[in-house]
C-alpha cells in the first residue's frame, strides 16, 4: 500500500512541476529560516547555564528614587558583599568585580594588549566554573598581584599556555603579576567576559555610594533568593539610609544568574546584554515565516484540487474508502515537506557562514542524531499539519458528483484560502512596516545632535604614571602641528557606557543636604569644552591661572540644575567624599554646561558633575584634528606620543565609533529583521505567484472569450489582479496596528526615539501592493497574450 503510495505522488508531483516546485522552495525557505532562529534563539537562552551552581548564583542590584531623580545601576560599592555575606546565613559566598584590570602585559620583550581585564576575590572559583588548565583554582587568586589569564592570552604571550604559571607579567604601570592559573577560554555565552582575572587587593572597600563594582552572591543550598530578598530593607536601614538621607525611595534586588542575559536592562551593565522581548519577536517572525509557508502549501494544494475531483471519484467508484484517499494525499503532503526539510537543511549550512556575520555570533549545527531527529519530525509534522484540510476535502467528494466535476459551492474553500492569503501579507506587511521603523530609529541615534561635536575627535588612553605627569607638554607638543586643532586631557572616554556614579551633597536653601545625590562625574581640563565644543550656558570654565579650580570648582549640567530647583546656580556649594575614611571636600559652582550624551540614547541624560582632573587622573586624551588629512593626523600625534612614551603603544578611538559601538545590537537586529523579511516577501510572492498561475490557468476559457470579443491585455490583467489586490488593501489596514504595536514595545529599549509615523506603515502597503501586483502581472500578462484561438482550443 505504501509502495503504491509513493508511486502515485512521485507521479503527480512529476505532473505539475511547476507548483510541486513552488511548494518545496517555499516550505524550504520557511524551515530554514526556522532553523537558523532557532539556533540564535538557543544560543542566547543558554547563556550563563554552563555554571555547574547556576541555579544557586545571585547578582545584586539596587533602584532608588528621589524628587527629580532616579537611578538603576547594576554595580554596587565595595562593602556591599562583605555585608551581605556578614549579615545573612543564606550567602554562602560573595564574590566583586571591577572591570578595571585592562592594559598592556609585558613579559621580557613582548607585549600585548588586553582590555578585558576583572579584579576579582579570591572566591570567584569556588562560585563560577571556569575550568582550569593549569595551577590551583582553590588559591589561584589569594594572594595580592595574582593573575589568572585565559588560554588565548597565555598563548598570546608565552606561546605555550603550560609554560605561564610562576610567570611574572608586568602592567604599562610597572606592576608586577604573577601568573597563577590558566583556564579556558570564557565561552561567548558567558554575560561575564574576560580575558583575564587580578586578584582583588586584600580587604578592598571604599564608599558606599562608590558604584564601582558588581557584586555575585552563592546561596547556600535549598535557599530561596526572593526570600533573602525580601529581607534586604532590613539592609538598607541599617547601612544605607543614613548614607542616602530622608526621601529616597530605594530598592535592592536580587538576579538569578541566568536571567541576567535576558532579562537585566540596568544603567551601566558588565557587558551588553540582550534583550528577551527582541529574541521573543525573532522567534514569532521565524514562526511567522514557516507558517507563511505553509499556507502557501495548503492554498496551492486547494487550489490544485480541482483538478482531481475525477481521480477521487474513480477511485471512490472502484472501491477505495476515505481513509485510504486520505492516506494518500496525507503522504504526498509529507513527502513533499520531507523534501523540504531536505532544502531547508541545506539552505541552512549554505547561509549559517553568513547568519553568523549578520548576527554576530558564534552558531553551529549540532551533531548527532537529535538534528536529524528534530527536521525529520518537524517535516513530518509539517506534512501532517498542513495535508490534513486539503487531504480531508478532497476525500470528502461524492463518487456520482465527482465523476461528473460537480463538487457543488466552493464558496466555503474560497473564503478559507481567501483568508490565508489575507493572513500572509498581514505578517509580511508587519515585517515591512516593522524594518522601517527599525531603520529610521537607527539613522536617528546615529545623526542626533549629541549636545557636542563628536565628529573628527578621537581618543587615547595614556598607560604610564610618567606620561600622565606630562600631559600639558604633551598636549603642547600636538597642537604645534596644524593638523591638530585642540587637545585635551580627561579621566574618562564617553560614549562606552561606563563612567559610573558617584554619591554628592548639594546646597539647598542655604545648607548642604544631608543625604546624597547620586551623579555622573569625571574630571576635565580647562580645553575639554572647547576640544568637543560643548556650550558653556552660565558661569566660567576651569581656568589654569586659578589654583582653587583643582578641587574647588565644579561645572554641573542643565539637568542636575533642574532636578535641585537651582535658580541661580553659580556659586553654589558641593560636598564630596575624597577617600574611604569617608573626609569630605566642598566645591563651588562655578558654571553651567548645555546637556550633552555621555552615554548612548538608551540612556537619557543623568545629572553631571564635572571636576578639574587631579595629574593622576589624567589618563585620557582627547584630540579634534583636521578633517581633511586625517591619516597624516594619526601619524603625528603616534609620533609625537612615542617621544613621551616609547615603552606603550598607542591605541586610537573615535568618539563617533564609541558612540556607534553601543548601538551595535539593535543594527545587528535590524539587518537580522530586514533578511527575514525579505524571506517572507519572496516566500509570500512565490505563493501568490502559484495561485495567479492556477486563476489562469482555470480561467483560459474565459480569456479566452473575452480577447475574441475585444478586450484588451490591460483589462485581463485587471480581471486576474483585483481580486487579489483587494486582499492585499485588508491586510494593510489589519498589519498597521500590530507593526505599531511590535515596535512600540522595541523601541522602549530607547530613552530617545521617533514615535512609529503613520507614513511607514502607508509606506509598506505601498511597497506591499506594487510586488503583489507585479507578482500577479507576470502570470495575467503571459495569460492575456496567448492566442484566444489556442485557449479555446485546450478547452
Amino acid at each position: 500500500m505504501l509502495h503504491n503510495y509513493l508511486k502515485i505522488t512521485i507521479r503527480t508531483f512529476w505532473k505539475n512541476k511547476l507548483f510541486s516546485g513552488l511548494n518545496v522552495v517555499g516550505l524550504g525557505v520557511g524551515m530554514a529560516a526556522v532553523g537558523l532562529m532557532a539556533l540564535y534563539v538557543l544560543d542566547e537562552w543558554s547563556y550563563d547555564r554552563f555554571h555547574t551552581q547556576a541555579d544557586r548564583i545571585v547578582r545584586v542590584v539596587h533602584y532608588a528614587q528621589w524628587p527629580g531623580g532616579n537611578l538603576k545601576l547594576a554595580p554596587t560599592s565595595a562593602p556591599f558583599g562583605p555585608a551581605l555575606k556578614n549579615e545573612y546565613p543564606e550567602v554562602e559566598k560573595a564574590v566583586r568585580f571591577s572591570t578595571e584590570g585592562g592594559g598592556q602585559i609585558t613579559f621580557n620583550d613582548k607585549k600585548i594588549e588586553v582590555g578585558n581585564i576583572f579584579f576579582s576575590d579570591p572566591t570567584v572559583f569556588e562560585v563560577f566554573t571556569f575550568p582550569f588548565l593549569y595551577g590551583d583554582p582553590a588559591s589561584a587568586l589569594s594572594k595580592p598581584q595574582s593573575i589568572v589569564l585565559t588560554k588565548s592570552v597565555a598563548e598570546n604571550l608565552f606561546g605555550d599556555a603550560r609554560k605561564a604559571v610562576g610567570k611574572v607579567v608586568e602592567f604599562s604601570n610597572r606592576f608586577p603579576n604573577t601568573v597563577t592559573g590558566v583556564i579556558e577560554d570564557v565561552p561567548a555565552n558567558s554575560h561575564l567576559q574576560f580575558k583575564a582575572l587580578r586578584s582583588l587587593p586584600a580587604n578592598y572597600t571604599s564608599g558606599w555610594q562608590s558604584f564601582e563594582l558588581y557584586t555575585y552572591l552563592l546561596l547556600t543550598e535549598g535557599s530561596n533568593f526572593k526570600t533573602l530578598e525580601a529581607k534586604l530593607p532590613g539592609f538598607y536601614q541599617k547601612y544605607l539610609k543614613k548614607e542616602l538621607g530622608e526621601g529616597v525611595n530605594y530598592r535592592m534586588e536580587l538576579q538569578p544568574l541566568r536571567s541576567i542575559h535576558l532579562h537585566s536592562q540596568l544603567d551601566y551593565e558588565i557587558s551588553p546584554n540582550g534583550n528577551a522581548r527582541t529574541v521573543s519577536i525573532f522567534a514569532v517572525v521565524a514562526a511567522l515565516i514557516l507558517l507563511i509557508a505553509c499556507i502557501n502549501y495548503v492554498n496551492l494544494y486547494t487550489a490544485r484540487s480541482l483538478k482531481r475531483t475525477r481521480e477521487v471519484g474513480v477511485r471512490k467508484a472502484i472501491g477505495s474508502f476515505r481513509q485510504q484517499l486520505i492516506g494518500q494525499f496525507l503522504t504526498e503532503s509529507m513527502l513533499m515537506t520531507f523534501l523540504a526539510g531536505l532544502v531547508g537543511t541545506a539552505l541552512v549550512v549554505v547561509a549559517l557562514p553568513f547568519f553568523n556575520q549578520l548576527a554576530d555570533k558564534s552558531l553551529s549545527i549540532p551533531d548527532g542524531p537529535t538534528t536529524v531527529l528534530v527536521v525529520g519530525g518537524l517535516s513530518l509534522t509539517l506534512g501532517a499539519l498542513s495535508g490534513l484540510y486539503p487531504a480531508l476535502m478532497l476525500s470528502g467528494f461524492r463518487p456520482t458528483a465527482a465523476l461528473r466535476g460537480q463538487v457543488g459551492s466552493q464558496s466555503g474553500n474560497n473564503f478559507f484560502k481567501q483568508s490565508l492569503v489575507v493572513f500572509q501579507f498581514v505578517a509580511t506587511i508587519a515585517l515591512i512596516a516593522c524594518s522601517g521603523i527599525v531603520y529610521r530609529q537607527m539613522e536617528f541615534v546615529m545623526h542626533k545632535d549629541l549636545g557636542f561635536n563628536k565628529e573628527q575627535v578621537l581618543t587615547f588612553h595614556i598607560s604610564s604614571d610618567e606620561t600622565r605627569q606630562r600631559v600639558e607638554a604633551l598636549k603642547e607638543a600636538l597642537l604645534r602641528n596644524p593638523l591638530i586643532q585642540s587637545a585635551s586631557a580627561a579621566s574618562n572616554p564617553i560614549g562606552n557606557n561606563n563612567i559610573g556614579g558617584n554619591g554628592m551633597f548639594f546646597e539647598q536653601n542655604g545648607a548642604i543636604s544631608e543625604g546624597t545625590q547620586v551623579v555622573q562625574k569625571f574630571s576635565v581640563d580647562s580645553d575639554y569644552l572647547k576640544t568637543l565644543e560643548i556650550k558653556l550656558l552660565s558661569g566660567r570654565n576651569f581656568s589654569e591661572s586659578f589654583k582653587s579650580d583643582l578641587f574647588g570648582a565644579v561645572l554641573v549640567n542643565e539637568t542636575l540644575v533642574k532636578q535641585l530647583g537651582w535658580k541661580e546656580p553659580v556659586g553654589k556649594r558641593v560636598k564630596y567624599y575624597i577617600d574611604q575614611e569617608k573626609h569630605t571636600a566642598e566645591a563651588r559652582v562655578v558654571g553651567v554646561v548645555k546637556d550633552f550624551h555621555t552615554y548612548s540614547l538608551q540612556h537619557k541624560i543623568e545629572p553631571l558633575v564635572l571636576q578639574m582632573p587631579a595629574p593622576f587622573e589624567k589618563d585620557n586624551v582627547y584630540v579634534r584634528i583636521q578633517p581633511a588629512k586625517v591619516t597624516e593626523a594619526l601619524a603625528y600625534i603616534r609620533s609625537v606620543y612615542q617621544t613621551f612614551d616609547p615603552a606603550n603603544t598607542l591605541d586610537f578611538h573615535f568618539l563617533d565609533e564609541n558612540f556607534s559601538h553601543q548601538y551595535k545590537a539593535e543594527q545587528k537586529q535590524g539587518q537580522i529583521l530586514l533578511t527575514f523579511t525579505v524571506l517572507a516577501v519572496l516566500i509570500a510572492c512565490l505563493g501568490l505567484f502559484g495561485l495567479t498561475a492556477f486563476a489562469a490557468e482555470q480561467r483560459t476559457k474565459e480569456i479566452g472569450v473575452r480577447k475574441v470579443l475585444g478586450a484588451s491585455v490591460a483589462s485581463i490583467v485587471l480581471l486576474l489582479s483585483k481580486d487579489f489586490l483587494k486582499l492585499i488593501v485588508i491586510a494593510i489596514v489589519l498589519a498597521s496596528p500590530l507593526a505599531w504595536y511590535a515596535m512600540s514595545q522595541w523601541l522602549q529599549n530607547f530613552e530617545y526615539k521617533l514615535e512609529p509615523a503613520w507614513w511607514v506603515f502607508a509606506l509598506a502597503g505601498l511597497l506591499a501592493i506594487a510586488i503583489a501586483f507585479l507578482t500577479v502581472c507576470f502570470q495575467s500578462v503571459k495569460a492575456a497574450l496567448t492566442n484566444p484561438v489556442k485557449s479555446l482550443r485546450s478547452e
